[in-house]
């Protein structure tokens, strides 16, 4: 392990909007840099311990990808420790090769000491929404699969949402949680967006629509009143099992998939979460881009899922969600989403689900070039 907390720097360069930042910043500490030297702001992640490196080199989600691309795309260059030691900066028009292999697949090709990343200017003001139901849809199969059908042709309907929109869903068998971020006003939410949201859904236990400037809105998604995080000695962790999976825009999830889904929740009394992201739908900025971008796979994503245990016990019902979905859509092409790393996969399933076929092969000739000897190896790392 090749510890980086000692690089904490983070420095905007106010000419270009290229913010400088070290390889073993967190993302709290990112976000208020941006803020504080000159209110800009970039995608990422909520939580505000996750360290910037594995999160921007693997992809890289937060509920400003649909509208700015993923922390991933925020990357314009990277100074490279390579597998023969050498240090080199890596861009679009220097060491392109490794640039491009960093961009999704970093684990392998070499350690990025200092990232270079485009910001945009931080919002004066999102619009934070969410609605709540306890139990309502978890009441019956018809419900549960007919409300998410719902939710997942609003998604895609060009007529009501653009690229402003990102949301999620949250459910545990008791709470459901339908909540995300407009890059907009309130009113134009609730007048527009929000009508055809819910319609047709149970009338929410809980309903919230609030504008936030972007530093109390980060905040707001961290679940803590600073987003700040200890330059050393961090320790905050937590002990859980959880798989992905990536559902392809072009097939959706189907009814007998939500059915499937819904027996298994319904009959399980394992401690679990499962968090249901958009990725794709009408103008989504992540979805914009291919593998001949950035070595990234999931660019056709609609859905993207983590299904999330606690204890042990958890691990077969978990294991068993991911199958349900899967078995009941079998001509579907599922992937899984790199930072939601899945210990149980061998490398040649990792590399199936993670990168599919096409970009595999291409990094495992880049591999072959720059670390012949897999200087940077793990048990799922491209050539292993």
């Amino acid at each position: 392990m090749i510890d980086l907390q000692p690089l904490q720097s983070i420095k905007l360069d106010t000419a270009t909007n290229i913010i400088a930042v070290g390889g073993g910043v967190r993302l709290g500490n990112l976000a208020q840099g941006a803020w504080d030297q000159g209110k800009r702001a970039l995608s990422h992640g909520t939580c505000p311990g996750v360290g910037i490196g594995g999160h921007f080199t693997h992809g890289g989600y937060g509920h400003t990808s649909r509208n700015w691309g993923l922390a991933l795309d925020h990357i314009v260059g990277a100074d490279v420790v390579l597998a023969d030691g050498s240090l080199v900066h890596a861009s679009s028009t220097e060491n392109t090769e490794i640039f491009w292999a960093i961009r999704g697949a970093a684990d392998s090709f070499g350690i990025v000491t200092t990232f270079y990343l485009r910001t945009e200017a931080a919002p004066t003001a999102v619009t934070y929404f969410s609605f709540q139901w306890k139990d309502a849809l978890y009441a019956n199969k018809k419900l549960f699969t007919n409300s998410f059908l719902h939710i997942q042709d609003f998604a895609t309907n060009a007529t009501v949402i653009d690229n402003r929109i990102s949301f999620g869903i949250y459910l545990d068998g008791t709470v459901y949680n339908l909540g995300g971020t407009f890059f907009g006003t309130v009113e134009e939410f609730n007048s527009k967006i929000a009508p055809e949201l819910v319609r047709t859904l149970p009338t929410p236990a809980v309903t919230i629509t609030k504008s936030y400037n972007w530093i109390d809105y980060l905040i707001l998604m961290s679940d803590k009143t600073d987003i700040r995080e200890p330059l050393t000695g961090y320790d905050e962790h937590d002990t859980f099992y959880a798989k992905s999976i990536t559902v392809p825009e072009s097939d959706k999830l189907s009814a007998p998939a939500l059915n499937a889904f819904y027996d298994a929740v319904d009959s399980t009394n394992a401690s679990y979460f499962v968090i249901i992201n958009l990725y794709g739908g009408p103008k989504s900025a992540i979805n914009t881009k291919t593998i001949k971008d950035a070595a990234y796979n999931d660019r056709d994503s609609l859905w993207v899922f983590q299904n999330y245990g606690n204890g042990a016990d958890s691990i077969p019902f978990i294991n068993k969600l991911n199958s349900v979905i899967t078995k009941a859509q079998p001509s579907t092409n599922f992937g899984a989403y790199l930072n939601y790393v899945d210990p149980g996969y061998t490398a040649a399933e990792a590399h199936k689900l993670y990168y599919g076929s096409e970009l595999y092969t291409k990094l495992a000739a880049l591999k072959t070039k720059y670390d012949p000897k897999s200087v940077y190896w793990n048990p799922q790392a491209i050539g292993a």
